[in-house]
C-alpha cells in the first residue's frame, strides 16, 4: 500500500484548498478511503470516508457543508475539497486505506500534508 497526499498549504480564513492522495498497491476501485487530520498537540481525527466503487461518503459533524471527498478511479487519486477553511481546521491531513471513525488509529496511510489557516 503507498499513499502520497499533496495540495497543503497556508491559506487565508474562508479560503479553499483541494487535497489529493495518489493511492497504489491496492484494488483502489474496490476499497473504502479516508481522511484523517492531526492538529498540533492532538490526537487522530477522522474527517471523512467515502466507499470507491458506489461513491457512498460520510463525514465529521465539524467539516460537514464544507468539506467534499470524492475519487478520480481512473487515476487511483482521492480527493479532499476544503472549503470556508477556519483556524481550526489547521493540521497535518492524512489520507488512509479504511472505513469510518473506529479504526483511523490502524489504518495503513500516508506521510501527510499541513494545512494551515491563518491571516
Amino acid at each position: 500500500v503507498q499513499l502520497v497526499e499533496s495540495g497543503g498549504g497556508l491559506e487565508q480564513p474562508g479560503g479553499s484548498l483541494r487535497l489529493s492522495c495518489a493511492a497504489s498497491g491496492f484494488p483502489f476501485t474496490q476499497s473504502a478511503m479516508t481522511w484523517i487530520r492531526q492538529a498540533p498537540g492532538k490526537g487522530l481525527e477522522w474527517v471523512s470516508s467515502i466507499k470507491t466503487f458506489s461513491r457512498y461518503s460520510d463525514y465529521a459533524d465539524s467539516v460537514k457543508g464544507r468539506f467534499t471527498v470524492s475519487t478520480d478511479n481512473g487515476q487511483n487519486t482521492l480527493y479532499l475539497q476544503m472549503n470556508s477553511l477556519q483556524p481550526e481546521d489547521t493540521a497535518v491531513y492524512y489520507c488512509a486505506l479504511g472505513w469510518g471513525s473506529s479504526t483511523i488509529t490502524t489504518m495503513p496511510r500516508g506521510q501527510g500534508t499541513q494545512v494551515t489557516v491563518s491571516s
